[in-house]
């Protein structure tokens, strides 16, 4: 993979890939440490960050884990009327406790995952607000059971081959190309004023300095340094680079539902989460009990994965293949018309 056509003629070089795939193995690398490893001056690597920042190619966001804050994770579908998908995709991206809402099935079916705080958020959102709302025709909400892959970009395998195994070594990768992740809910988090602001800092941007993030929560950069460190080995957040599929040359996203036979969907699961093509996937309750989102380069692409890999896995009783129309929000990323990750909620 050497350059990549991004939809506003922006262009991806060899250097950028690089640089991309090292920040997915460690989003918060200095610069100065990124360019040693990758035989690169500092300056060019901070720039080329910064033109694939501005231009939204990618963005570097502090992701918080619902479960170790007392939030169970849900995915929901919503058959809507004709034309008025959109306007509720844009009204649920709005939401904090909305992390990831898409357009599909031509703008009429909206998917949203939920992670509100309290039972009692998730019942006003799910019981009363939505049932009630007159362009809503049908929902369906399932709670995410085990995550198999996704939240971290350096298990996406996509760019595998972009930097040597020594390089990649160099940046902290080690062990398997993904985690696997039971949805644990602690009850207890225990978190701090100074920690909510802190983590507020880091989802505008991963990659903010401990001067800013020390200014952002009222510590000193010592104190702030440590509280970061504390809420990654808790697992409360992890650093996460949002990327926008179309500049790495995917232009056909999809979700699949899939329904596997219970004693396969482990098998199944792990299966999925080393395929390239899959950005997600996760077992979940219902009767589709996994769920995937793939990113293929065309149509044609698409249906070759799904038909050929996916149906053929054992366990697989079937499969249903839903284009991502629309993109709405992503990580808690509001993403822009043009697919771009330039904004936050």
């Amino acid at each position: 993979m050497t350059a990549v056509q991004m939809v506003d003629s922006f262009t991806l070089e060899a250097a950028d890939l690089q640089i991309i795939r090292a920040l997915q193995i460690d989003p918060r690398v200095p610069f100065a440490t990124m360019a040693a490893v990758l035989g690169l001056s500092e300056p060019t690597v901070s720039r080329r960050y910064a033109r694939m920042r501005r231009t939204g190619v990618l963005r570097v966001t502090g992701a918080v884990d619902p479960g170790a804050l007392g939030q169970s994770q849900w995915m929901v579908r919503l058959r809507c009327r004709p034309g008025s998908g959109a306007a509720i995709a844009v009204a649920l991206a709005h939401r904090d406790d909305i992390s990831w809402v898409a357009l599909s099935a031509a703008g009429a079916e909206v998917t949203c995952a939920v992670r509100s705080r309290s039972q009692e958020e998730r019942e006003d959102l799910l019981g009363r607000k939505l049932p009630r709302a007159a362009a809503v025709l049908d929902i369906e909400a399932s709670v995410m059971l085990r995550k198999f892959l996704g939240g971290r970009g350096r298990y996406w395998a996509a760019l595998a081959g972009v930097l040597t195994p020594e390089q990649e070594a160099q940046f902290g990768l080690t062990g398997k190309p993904y985690k696997e992740s039971a949805m644990v809910v602690n009850r207890s988090p225990h978190l701090h004023e100074h920690d909510e602001k802190l983590l507020t800092a880091l989802t505008a941007d991963g990659r903010a300095s401990l001067v800013d993030l020390a200014s952002a929560a009222g510590l000193t950069p010592g104190r702030a340094s440590r509280r970061l460190q504390a809420l990654i080995s808790d697992g409360v957040v992890h650093i996460h680079v949002e990327l926008t599929p179309a500049a790495l040359g995917f232009h056909a996203c999809a979700n699949l539902w899939l329904q596997v036979h219970p004693s396969e969907t482990k098998s199944v699961g792990r299966a999925l989460a080393e395929m390239p093509e899959v950005g997600f996937v996760a077992a979940m309750s219902g009767r589709n009990n996994l769920h995937a989102a793939v990113h293929c380069r065309d149509l044609d692409e698409l249906f070759e994965f799904t038909s050929d890999r996916v149906g053929t896995l054992p366990g697989v009783e079937s499969a249903e293949v839903s284009p991502i129309h629309r993109q709405i929000k992503q990580a808690g990323t509001l993403v822009a018309d043009d697919g771009s990750v330039r904004s936050t909620a």
